[in-house]
């Protein structure tokens, strides 16, 4: 499961080591904030990917991990089974890192809303795990109590 690392400059995508071998990627995945432009939430990662694979790993509704090349640009994809994810599109200006080198990034993680909620937020510059900043922001559902149900009692026959 990757870790999301956030900062007042940057989102950081920390990978596990087989996530980094299964998406031939070395290094942690850097993300400018002013360089998101859309983050999406999604039930079926799947339908997200787009092109093929060089170089990346996949088996079909099992596991996609990796660099995702098509004619409309660059996806960087870690996606596993048919868990939630979510999909950050980018804007492909002239800056540095995951900007320049993707153009939208697909990640299976159960953080998603706490990614979108983080994000909106002002954050310090040392990075913390998005679960982090979010601590308590997100509000309990609210359950109301069930009313018991008397059993009605059958006259008794005469």
């Amino acid at each position: 499961m990757v870790t999301l690392l956030l900062d007042s400059a940057q989102l950081e995508v920390v990978l596990s080591p087989l996530e980094r071998a299964l998406s031939f990627r070395r290094s942690r995945l850097r993300i400018e904030r002013a360089h998101i432009v859309r983050v999406q939430l999604t039930d079926d990662p799947w339908t997200w990917l787009r092109g093929v694979p060089s170089p990346g790993t996949q088996v079909r509704g099992v596991v996609a991990m990796g660099t995702w090349k098509s004619a409309g640009g660059d996806d960087f994809i870690v996606v596993k089974r048919r868990k939630p994810a979510v999909v950050i599109d980018l804007d492909p200006g002239t800056g540095a890192g995951a900007a320049a080198e993707f153009q939208r990034v697909v990640l299976t993680t159960r953080h998603g809303l706490a990614l979108v909620q983080a994000l909106r937020l002002e954050t310090d510059a040392e990075a913390v795990e998005v679960t982090e900043i979010v601590t308590g922001a997100i509000p309990a559902p609210v359950v109301k109590p069930r009313r018991a149900r008397t059993p009605k009692i059958a006259p008794a026959a005469t």
